[in-house]
């Protein structure tokens, strides 16, 4: 069984932030969601944010309670050393999302561009489910991205999941309302191509 945190700690001191193949010069499509579905006192946690620029973005258009998390904490490192004294303004975890301690009904939006496809596991994959059911209030938004039907059967050497949009929204069940789902096509640094599915749902 692969030591998860060992190998996101070696992906991100091994290779620069902006040549892992999920790397996003502007997180666009996450951003214009979460600015779709709330203002910006809104309290947002990007789930395996790490490196990810989308926290770079979302300070840029005002919003003031952010929240990462990622299981490395290099990644983490990585984006406070670019953000510099921004990063003060930022709640940083280094943790586990199927296992951290995370506040009940905190978040008015939970984003995760690229985690939820690595959880093979099927008890993994219901851990993260009731942290989002209990940390996200009632009414609060889902944004989840996974890999799609046409995307890789693996990334960064690990097997992954890929998802149709009603195969995704079912592993969160009947506790969320699926308000959307669109897909994107991400180019990789190297030059290639991964399709994307954005399921955007609503805690009821």
């Amino acid at each position: 069984m692969v030591d998860r945190h060992r190998h996101w700690e070696t992906v991100y001191r091994s290779k620069a932030a902006d040549q892992v193949g999920w790397f996003q010069p502007h997180a666009a499509s996450s951003l214009r969601l979460i600015e779709g579905c709330t203002d910006k006192a809104a309290h947002v946690i990007d789930v395996g944010g790490g490196a990810s620029v989308l926290v770079d973005d979302l300070l840029g258009a005002g919003y003031r309670n952010l929240t990462v998390l990622d299981l490395a904490e290099s990644a983490l490192a990585a984006s406070r050393a670019r953000l510099g004294a921004r990063a003060q303004a930022v709640r940083w975890i280094a943790a586990d999302v199927a296992r951290a301690d995370l506040p009940a009904a905190r978040y008015d939006v939970w984003h995760d561009r690229a985690v939820f496809h690595f959880l093979t596991d099927p008890d993994d994959r219901a851990r993260y489910v009731d942290q989002v059911l209990k940390s996200v209030k009632p009414g609060g938004h889902v944004i989840v991205a996974t890999f799609g039907p046409g995307g890789p059967l693996q990334c960064s050497g690990l097997d992954v999941v890929r998802y149709a949009p009603d195969a995704l929204h079912a592993e969160f069940g009947a506790s969320f309302r699926l308000l959307r789902h669109e897909t994107e096509i991400h180019r990789t640094p190297t030059g290639g191509e991964q399709e994307f599915v954005y399921c955007y749902c609503r805690r009821i």
